[in-house]
């Protein structure tokens, strides 16, 4: 792969089996009927996918619900397997997916920061130094002592995303991180990407088009009949908003 490139997507396709609405899904419907087969319909996440993300760029992703978003998000971090086509990353990979799933909800806030730093690499001496930033970022430092399953969603995924911007890394994947806090927040994670930006590679997936246009140097719209444009933020954001 070429050495100034981050991200390679190459023909990626990715399909799933959804059951039929209306078959017997139910734990008592599958009991009274122990033989009766669960008919499955497909459908196709991905279709074809092929782009390339530069060392440094912004490269965002936008589209409707199930246009395949977190499943592209979710192949390029190496949790789904394509079914056809490859995916190369060039440099260590951090993905903001579904932050906060490894936390242990009887563990403290604090004691939780502690347990999933080390997961992502960082050591006890980055952590000791960091962990008054990570609850400032996250707004949070007067619930360091709460135990995590007291946290709502946001709370939780807002500490996790404060956590994972310490650990040192050449492509970020996030996935709709502005949209779990408030303004204040918003803000910082802004100033974040400035501060990165041209640093670090980021494949960023969001409704916020707004944030889409200013940050992204190009733009994916993942369309519903799995065909797709790339191109300039501006063009691409407007020719969205206009055909929704």
């Amino acid at each position: 792969m070429n050495e100034n490139i981050a991200i390679k997507v190459n023909n990626v396709s990715k399909q799933f089996k959804v059951p039929v609405k209306g078959q017997r899904n139910t734990l008592q419907e599958r009991f009274l009927t122990p033989f009766h087969k669960t008919e499955h319909r497909e459908f196709n996440a991905l279709k074809n996918l092929s782009f390339e993300v530069k060392k440094g760029e912004f490269f965002s992703v936008i589209g409707p619900n199930g246009a395949g978003k977190s499943t592209l998000l979710k192949i390029v971090s190496g949790i789904y397997v394509p079914d056809e086509g490859e995916v190369l990353v060039n440099g260590d990979l951090v993905p903001f997916l579904e932050l906060g799933v490894g936390f242990n909800p009887d563990l403290s806030a604090r004691e939780n920061v502690y347990l999933n730093g080390t997961i992502l690499g960082l050591t006890k001496k980055e952590l000791d130094e960091y962990i008054d930033g990570i609850f400032d970022f996250a707004e949070l430092r007067d619930f360091a002592d709460m135990s995590i399953k007291n946290f709502s969603s946001g709370m939780a995924v807002r500490l996790a995303f404060s956590i994972a911007i310490r650990v040192k890394s050449d492509v970020l994947v996030l996935d709709e991180v502005l949209a779990v806090g408030d303004a204040e927040f918003q803000r910082k994670c802004y100033a974040y990407f400035d501060k990165i930006r041209g640093q670090k590679s980021i494949l960023y997936v969001s409704h916020a088009l707004d944030s889409v246009q200013k940050y992204s140097d190009r733009v994916l719209w993942l369309k519903e009949d799995k065909t797709y444009e790339i191109g300039e933020p501006e063009k691409i954001v407007n020719a969205y908003r206009n055909a929704n």
